[in-house]
Order: C-alpha cells, then structure tokens, then sequence
C-alpha cells in the first residue's frame, strides 16, 4: 500500500522546428540537462505546434523564431490565448535582437542557435522555478503584452495602423473604415467583420489584423475575436465565472477567454 504524496506527473515540453537536426539536438541536449522533462511532441512548422499544443497542453514549448505557416512568435500568442494551456515559452533563434527584449521583460525565455549546454542548463533553471509557482492570469498577461512586443520588433517597428478594409458584403466589394467595425471574429476560411446593421468578410486572419489595428482602441479578447472597445457596453462575469462583452449597438455577446482576461481587471 503506497504512503505519502502522490507523485507528480513528470513535465511535459514540445519543440517546434523546421529543421530536423535542430529538433534532435535540442531534445538530446534536454535530455542531458533535464532527464525528468519529457518530450511529448515535435513539430514542424509554427500551425503544428499551435494544434499539438491544444492537443497535448506541455508544460514546456521550445520554439524557433524562423518557421513556416506561423513564426515562432505568431505561434506563442495564439498558445498563450489558449483557456486552458498554462505553461512556459522558451524561443530558439539565432538572431539575438528579438530575444533581448523578452529576456528583459521576463515573460519568456530565450536560447540562441546553436544550443550551448551551458546556457541551456541556466534556461532549465529558470522554467524550474518559474513551474514550481502558481500561473496567474497576470502571468498570462505579461506573457502576451512581451509578445506583441516581440512582433512589432520582428514587423520592424513600422507596420502602418489600418485606417480602411476592403471587404466582401454578398457579391460587392465595400470600402469600410476600420472605426466602424464593432468586431471581427474568425468563421472558417474568412473573418467577419460585423458593422452596426450589416456583417462583411475579409481574408486576412485575426493574427494580423491585431498587428495592424490601433492597440488603442482594438483588443484581441480571444484568439478569435478582436473588439473595437468604443462599441463595449459593459464586461460582466457569468455564473461559470468568464467574462462577457455587451455591446451598444449589436445584440451578440462576445466571450473573453481567460488568456485576456487580465484586460477588464476588476470585473
């Protein structure tokens, strides 16, 4: 008959990369500084390690800047948007200037290729720390602030505010100022932009129309939902303890996932 504390379950990590030596070096050098880490998941491009993430929900995600489909840093947003992934991001790159600032902020880690064994065992020290507390909604917070940090760095600090859109209402093509959206919301292939008294749709994913909207007045409130605040009513808890957008001048009610959550502080 077993006595004590019931063992932990071993930590989990994923590793995102598009080039297989790096993934299998990565994971060898692991398992010399981590033996206890388990690596439940490969990926190679940045959607993979989106999906397997949701999937398998690591502990740890190693991802490389440089990758197909979504950059690292595009992939880390929509993981850390994720409800119920609660885990740590380590970036791997060899290009030193983007991972500089996320080391400061403290939100992520970073390790630059080629791997060293001793910078990797400093690494391993701080994600033992950091996953023997408790991860806050704030956590989360500063976790997504760093990275749209981090993506305006790797867009060059330069990416011009979008001012209009040009969408698809039935079998026209409208002009539609930005300012007049009251949301956008994924929906398959398209994501709808929803004005007062008619919906359009256009082609570009809400991971980048959230690089180009004003940070002003548009929040990403889940990883497929941007809200114009100036069309917030009110944000109200539900019996189950999440967060709800009313609006003033739509009757859809718009959820918060608890990545975001740390936006309406206090309701």
């Amino acid at each position: 008959m077993m006595t004590g504390a019931l063992a932990r379950p071993p930590l989990r990590a994923l590793i995102a990369n598009d080039e297989r030596l790096l993934r299998e070096q990565l994971q060898s050098r692991l398992s010399e500084c981590w033996p206890e880490l388990h690596v439940c998941a490969v990926a190679r491009d940045g959607i993979e390690a989106v999906r397997l993430t949701a999937e398998v929900n690591p502990d740890v995600v190693f991802l490389d800047i440089r990758m197909p489909g979504l950059t690292g840093i595009e992939a880390a947003r929509e993981i850390a948007a994720l409800d119920d992934w609660r885990g740590e991001i380590v970036f791997v790159t060899a290009y030193d200037e983007y991972a500089v600032t996320a080391f400061e902020e403290g939100a992520v880690d970073y390790l630059l290729k080629p791997v060293e064994r001793a910078r990797l065992e400093l690494t391993v020290a701080r994600l033992r720390a950091r996953l023997a507390q408790v991860n806050t909604p704030d956590h989360q917070g500063a976790l997504l602030q760093t990275l749209a940090q981090l993506q305006q760095r790797l867009n060059g600090n330069a990416t011009p505010r979008l001012r209009w859109l040009q969408c698809s209402v039935g079998s026209s093509t409208r002009l539609v100022n930005v300012e007049d959206v009251l949301f956008f919301r994924s929906d398959e292939k398209y994501t709808r932009v929803q004005l007062q008294h008619q919906e359009a749709f256009v082609r570009t994913p809400i991971r980048e129309l959230i690089a180009q909207l004003d940070p002003q007045q548009f929040w990403q409130i889940h990883r497929s939902t941007i809200v114009n605040l100036g069309a917030v009513a009110a944000v109200q808890r539900d019996d189950s303890g999440r967060q709800r957008v009313t609006l003033k001048l739509h009757p859809e009610v718009l959820e918060v996932s608890r990545g975001f959550s740390h936006l309406f502080r206090g309701t």
